[in-house]
């Protein structure tokens, strides 16, 4: 703050050097490699066997690849370093990642589903037993994947994106599995279909719920877990502080929450323990109660307000 001005202003320190997602780089790198590996398997395995339910799920990892390629991309810009004209640098890119893989993940639940009322009504003749031996090596391949990104997904819209496609990859495999087990037991051919049907209903609750937090991340939203009432409760209540207005809170991308507000301060606080001590004591009751490092504030005397206010007419 320049001396003699008005107006306070505190940052919790520059934008992570690393988004949420970075520090999962690599596991993404090997979740990616098993993808296209087990999806090569499944379509040879499809062909074979004549399984609809394998062949879904084949699709299925074909769009996981281009999601966890498409993550891998939106990371190495995300923590490309700020600039003049992008003070936040790429970080949202990881976010538009996100919505790009709920938008794939929504095109192939509905093609699933269109694919398995046509087997209904055209039934075509499924090999139970070399089903079951893709789906094996298709279930255990997306186990070790689901175990390298589970704490990743906690962290990270962009992780979890791609966290949720092995996930339904895996109940995928799951369901192709019992399929081809009634097949070969009973001879009951609508299973298969009746498998595709289950994995793209599996697809689309998740991702609906996905697109939501995304889209209110895109929307300016306040941050998941941070009640604006109690934030501003918390600001009201440090000492000196009258009023406060204008007062946001959004999220860049997974991990980098930020938040701003014009604080009311009587001048008798501000003459007696100056703005930088106002300062601090805003930063850490946001920082220690909220979780929000990133914060801009504006300190005002009263009846700065009304004064801006003639300012804007």
């Amino acid at each position: 703050m320049g001396a003699g001005h008005d107006h306070g202003h505190s940052h919790g320190g520059p934008p992570p050097a690393g988004t949420a997602a970075s520090a999962y780089k690599g596991r993404l790198r090997i979740a990616l490699a098993i993808t296209l590996s087990v999806m090569v398997l499944e379509i040879i395995g499809g062909i074979l066997s004549g399984s609809l339910a394998l062949i879904a799920d084949a699709a299925h990892m074909a769009t996981d690849g281009v999601g966890l390629a498409m993550a891998l991309l939106a990371i190495h810009f995300a923590n490309r370093p700020a600039g003049l004209n992008r003070t936040f640098g790429f970080a949202r890119a990881e976010i538009l990642a996100a919505l790009a893989n709920c938008l794939l993940l929504l095109g192939v639940g509905g093609y699933l589903l269109f694919e398995a009322v046509e087997r209904f009504i055209t039934p075509a003749e499924t090999k139970g037993g070399l089903t079951i031996a893709f789906a094996v090596v298709g279930l255990l391949a997306n186990m070790v994947s689901l175990s390298i990104l589970v704490r990743g997904q906690k962290e990270s819209l962009n992780v979890r994106g791609a966290y949720l496609e092995v996930l339904a990859d895996t109940l995928g495999s799951l369901t192709v599995l019992v399929s081809a087990a009634i097949i070969l037991t009973t001879g009951w051919l609508p299973a298969d279909p009746i498998a595709s049907l289950v994995i793209g209903l599996m697809i689309v609750p998740r991702t609906l719920k996905l697109l939501r937090e995304t889209l209110n991340v895109l929307l300016e939203a306040a941050p998941k877990g941070v009640d604006m009432g109690e934030v501003r409760a918390h600001i009201l209540a440090l000492p000196g502080v009258e009023d406060v207005h204008d007062l946001h809170a959004w999220t860049i991308t997974s991990g980098m929450p930020v938040l701003s507000a014009h604080v009311v301060v009587s001048q008798d606080i501000l003459d007696a323990s100056g703005h930088e001590k106002t300062l601090h004591a805003l930063q850490g009751c946001i920082g220690g109660h909220f979780d929000v490092e990133h914060c801009t504030f504006q300190l005002e005397p009263v009846g700065h307000a009304e004064h801006e206010a003639r300012l804007c007419l």
